[in-house]
């Protein structure tokens, strides 16, 4: 998923979304699928290979954003009474099963390989499989049945995982939900079972994730809106940022930046989620052969740099307070709690996909975010590696051998994850920077408070200026500033900088001293 969700509102010629255009072309994102992988794609959805287990009795439902067609997970949640009549939970997960429609070795599975994951960019994504099969015959639409990869989850009354089932089978969604009915529904006090013990279960959950020292970010949804309904006629490339303190001008294109604070509803779905990789992990560690998604603890650099930041953003952050406790109290309908919580997400860049076979296990077996073994396996519409895991867990519960064609790809399976996830971060990156440059572009020259996050620890050759980051207060836009005369940054400290450049898709924000 992408470190900060940034969606573009607006008329497709907007300036903005051209920009963003251009900025496909020159990171060379795929574009159109070729021709021949949509012909195996559109065989692959009329004949895909279905299993025998029906269990399409069980009455699913999705969550997901309103306009939401590639539906990888569904699930059913109900009470249940174990044994000596001890209560507890059965959570069933349905999970999209993208191998009953790609055959090893075709075009359409070495295309998937070439893209690795979906990307995504402020005005859309670029998939990972052809729609035909993302958003029609492999994708979890209510009212159709589908293949897919169950898995059912025991849980004890505190939400403890007591035991594991995963399976191919034929599985029918009932209803397509998205997070803020669903959060109305519970509120209100009218969901029905399956759906009301979202919310319970997720409570559980999140005190299990408490408990192991785990966190989890719930990083919101940052909207750019464009209007070009400012003034008497449109005036292409010229923008007013009417939410920074900036001036509108007549015949100026209204650039509005907001905040989508996630609601405690996409909090429980995601423990749900968490949960099911958690017990992937688990069962390929048993099995011996696995893919695991792991993350080193995070270096104190990095800590002391959210720190600093967190300073720039006046968010009190007592030393005898952890990380972890922190992140939890947060409030993400603050903008600046909702931009510190963007900037939290720096820690889990370290992440890696870790392999191990034949009961060799690796050094790291964890996530240290999620603090225990820790798997992806249910977005396998979106990302390659998921449709690899789902075999491991199937074969582990089994008590088979995996597929040869997962075996022969599993060594090289880390890099190639590794180069589509080099490619999703830079595109974020440089989504970032375009959004930034369009929201300051009128505004060079004009003096700004921050206070300076980040240092190089070496400058320029021949004893040139420091250079570093800053945090401005107002915006909530982090830039590079360049010291002058030769004189240290001040760290950690408040600083007033001019802004000398930001020019959308061709130079980025820069400051300077003021």
């Amino acid at each position: 998923m992408p470190r900060r969700h940034l969606r573009v509102l607006g008329a497709p010629e907007a300036p903005l979304r051209a920009a963003l255009r251009a900025l496909r072309g020159e990171l060379g994102v795929p574009d159109a699928f070729p021709l021949q992988v949509l012909v195996e794609a559109e065989h692959a959805a009329k004949s895909p290979r279905l299993p025998s287990y029906d269990a399409t009795d069980i009455p699913l439902f999705t969550i997901d954003p309103p306009t939401s067609t590639d539906l990888d997970q569904a699930m059913h949640l109900s009470r249940r009474t174990g044994a000596g009549g001890a209560r507890g939970y059965r959570v069933r997960y349905a999970i999209a099963d993208v191998a009953a429609f790609v055959t090893p070795g075709t075009a359409l599975d070495a295309e998937a390989h070439r893209r690795v994951t979906t990307l995504y960019f402020p005005d859309g994504q670029v998939p990972l499989h052809p729609a035909c099969l993302s958003e029609g015959a492999a994708s979890l639409l209510p009212d159709h049945t589908r293949p897919a990869v169950l898995w059912t989850l025991d849980l004890d009354a505190d939400g403890r995982t007591e035991s594991v089932d995963v399976r191919r089978a034929l599985v029918r969604s009932r209803a397509k939900l998205d997070y803020a009915s669903v959060q109305k529904e519970i509120d209100a006090g009218t969901a029905e079972e399956p759906l009301a013990l979202l919310k319970e279960i997720g409570h559980l959950r999140e005190r299990l994730e408490v408990e192991r020292g785990g966190i989890s970010l719930h990083v919101p949804e940052q909207e750019i809106v464009e209007r070009d309904d400012v003034g008497g006629h449109e005036t292409p490339g010229t923008y007013a940022q009417d939410d920074t303190g900036g001036h509108e001008a007549p015949g100026a294109y209204a650039l509005e930046l907001a905040y989508r604070a996630p609601l405690p509803a996409d909090a429980w779905n995601a423990q749900i989620s968490l949960l099911t990789g958690m017990a992937a992990a688990e069962l390929m560690l048993g099995g011996g052969t696995g893919i695991l998604r792991t993350l080193p603890a995070a270096p104190d650099g990095a800590v002391g740099r959210l720190r600093r930041t967190a300073t720039a953003l006046h968010i009190d952050w007592p030393h005898h307070v952890s990380y972890a406790s922190l992140v939890r109290a947060l409030d993400p309908h603050d903008p600046r709690h909702a931009a510190f919580l963007q900037e939290c997400t720096t820690l889990l860049r370290g992440a890696h996909y870790t392999v191990f076979r034949d009961g060799a296990l690796p050094d790291i077996t964890t996530h240290s975010a999620v603090a225990a073994p820790y798997a992806h396996c249910t977005a396998p519409l979106r990302r390659l590696v998921d449709r690899y895991t789902a075999e491991l867990c199937l074969a582990a519960v089994a008590g088979t051998p995996a597929p040869e064609w997962v075996l022969a790809a599993l060594d090289t399976l880390p890099d190639v994850m590794a180069g589509g996830s080099r490619l999703a971060g830079r595109v974020e990156r440089e989504c970032v920077d375009l959004v930034e440059a369009v929201l300051l572009r009128d505004r060079v020259g004009e003096v700004f408070d921050g206070w300076v996050v980040d240092v190089e620890e070496e400058r320029s050759v021949k004893g040139g200026p420091a250079r570093g980051i800053v945090q401005l207060e107002s915006p909530a836009v982090i830039g590079r500033v360049d010291g002058g005369n030769g004189e240290p940054l001040p760290l950690g400290e408040r600083l007033r900088v001019r802004l000398t450049q930001a020019e959308p898709g061709v130079a980025k924000v820069r400051f300077v001293p003021a």
